[in-house]
C-alpha cells in the first residue's frame, strides 16, 4: 500500500516515537500533520516540514473540533505518552496513577472518540502502548495496567469499527524525552542495565519503533493486533 498523499495525523507526534513516525511517513510521500501542546515543539515539527495544530488530547470538545476542520483522514497515530504511575505497588501514590491515566489511557480514548467518524474505511489506527502492558516487571504494575487497559480494548474495538483497522505497537526500552525525568547518569546507568538483558543487544532508537508503525498502516491485512517491538527484551 503506498504512502504517497495519505492524510495522517499523528497525536502527540512532536517528539519521541510520534516525532520519528511522522517523518518516515513524510519521507513516504504523506500529509502529516501532528498534535501536541508545547509550543517549542510544535514549532520544530513545522521546521521540519510538517504541519501543526495545538490540540490538548484531555479534552474531547477540542479534539472533535480539530478532527471537523481536518476532515477526511486515511490513518491516526496515537503517541501520547505519561511517565506517571511508575514504582513497587506498596510505594505508590495512587493519585499519580490516576494522572496516568488522564495523561495517556483517557487522551487516547478521547482521541479515539473524536477521530473515528474521520477515519476513511480503508484507513487504519495506530495505539503506542508499552511492553510494560505484558512484561511483569516489578515496579510497573500501575504504569503496566495503563498500558494494558488500551491493549485489551484493541481486538476488540477492530470487531466493532471495520473495515477501518486498529492495532497497538508496544515498544519496550526507548531512547526518547520519556526518560528524561531521571539524571543523565542515573539513565545512562538504567539504559546500560537493559542492553544487557536485551536480545539485540542495545537500546531502542525511535525510529526502530516508528518503522513498526508504518508497517502497520501500510499492510492492509493487519487489524486487532498488538506487535511487540522490544529487541528480545521479553
Amino acid at each position: 500500500m503506498t504512502l504517497q498523499n495519505k492524510k495522517i495525523v499523528i497525536a502527540g507526534g512532536t517528539s519521541g516515537i510520534g516525532l520519528s513516525a511522522a517523518l518516515m511517513f513524510q519521507q513516504q510521500g504523506a500529509i502529516v500533520t501532528v498534535t501536541g501542546r508545547d509550543i517549542a515543539k510544535l514549532n520544530a515539527a513545522a521546521a521540519e516540514g510538517l504541519l501543526t495544530a495545538e490540540v490538548d488530547s484531555s479534552n474531547i470538545e477540542t479534539l472533535q473540533t480539530f478532527f471537523q476542520s481536518l476532515g477526511k483522514i486515511d490513518h491516526l497515530i496515537i503517541a501520547l505518552g505519561s511517565n506517571k504511575g511508575l514504582g513497587n505497588f506498596i510505594d505508590l501514590y495512587l493519585d499519580d496513577l490516576r494522572k496516568g491515566f488522564d495523561e495517556k489511557y483517557w487522551s487516547h480514548l478521547n482521541t479515539l472518540k473524536a477521530a473515528i467518524p474521520f477515519v476513511n474505511l480503508n484507513g487504519s489506527i495506530t495505539l503506542i502502548t508499552a511492553i510494560t502492558a505484558s512484561a511483569k516487571f516489578a515496579g510497573t504494575s500501575g504504569i503496566g495496567s495503563i498500558n494494558g487497559a488500551l491493549e485489551i480494548m484493541v481486538p476488540i474495538i477492530a470487531k466493532e469499527i471495520k473495515p477501518i483497522r486498529i492495532n497497538a505497537v508496544s515498544p519496550g526500552v526507548v531512547d526518547t524525552p520519556w526518560w528524561d525525568f531521571m539524571p543523565q547518569e542515573v539513565k545512562q546507568q538504567t539504559f546500560e542495565g537493559y542492553a544487557s538483558q536485551i536480545t539485540v543487544g542495545r537500546i531502542a532508537k525511535p525510529e526502530d519503533v516508528a518503522d513498526a508503525i508504518l508497517f502497520l498502516a501500510k499492510n492492509d491485512y493487519m487489524t486487532g493486533k498488538i506487535i511487540a517491538c522490544d529487541g528480545g527484551l521479553f
